[in-house]
């Protein structure tokens, strides 16, 4: 059954945060808000909870998951980032935004693009998120909170309860956070290109 916690969008309760990434390191999968919509998300390198994922969105072994960093400096440990790269991302993060950037060898082989090595990088803009983040101290691996039959992600944490207690090991209620996806930029490529339009300005590419 899963756990359910309240947790406040702006003032986070530090005994609520605690719990909830005791829970990931524990192996657990929680449903957790960010700054598009809620997310299904484990601990990076735990098989068995990623498989967990897989099952509850019916994912085959090409989809690529994201990785949720708490800052810049966090995904440079995970992502090869040039200093150009880097300057663009210093400006759009945190915000709404999937960056795919070829990968470094702290990222396990599993998660990545079979042919092109790549790995999907965002740091959003959401104080849980991040807040859980900072207390964790790595990032979280993550895909969005859709279910096979729907065509948009899942928005109210109750019902997410009752779909999911059975799946999932902690569901947080951190309010409405939205139902657009992040704007997806293939950065492995030069110049940077726009994979998908989402709640990102991605008109802010055609200036860089």
């Amino acid at each position: 059954m899963a756990q359910f916690f309240e947790i406040h969008a702006q003032d986070p309760q530090p005994r609520l945060i605690r719990r909830s990434v005791n829970i990931l390191l524990e192996g657990g999968v929680i449903v957790y808000p960010t700054d598009s919509s809620y997310a299904l998300g484990c601990r990076i390198g735990d098989k068995p909870a990623l498989e967990r994922m897989r099952s509850i969105r019916h994912l085959d072994h090409k989809h690529n998951f994201t990785l949720v960093c708490r800052d810049l400096s966090e995904i440079t440990t995970y992502a090869r980032i040039d200093n150009q790269a880097f300057r663009l991302l210093k400006r759009l993060t945190p915000g709404p935004y999937t960056f795919i950037h070829q990968a470094t060898k702290q990222v396990p082989r599993r998660l990545l693009h079979p042919r092109r090595k790549t790995i999907g990088i965002r740091v959003p803009d959401n104080v849980i998120c991040r807040t859980l983040l900072a207390e964790l101290g790595q990032p979280i691996l993550s895909t969005t909170l859709m279910l096979p039959s729907d065509d948009r992600p899942l928005t109210d944490p109750y019902e997410m309860r009752t779909l999911l207690d059975r799946e999932v090991d902690l569901v947080i209620d951190g309010g409405f956070c939205g139902l657009e996806p992040t704007t997806v930029v293939d950065m492995a490529q030069e110049p940077p290109l726009v994979l998908r339009q989402g709640k990102g300005d991605a008109s802010r590419f055609d200036r860089e």
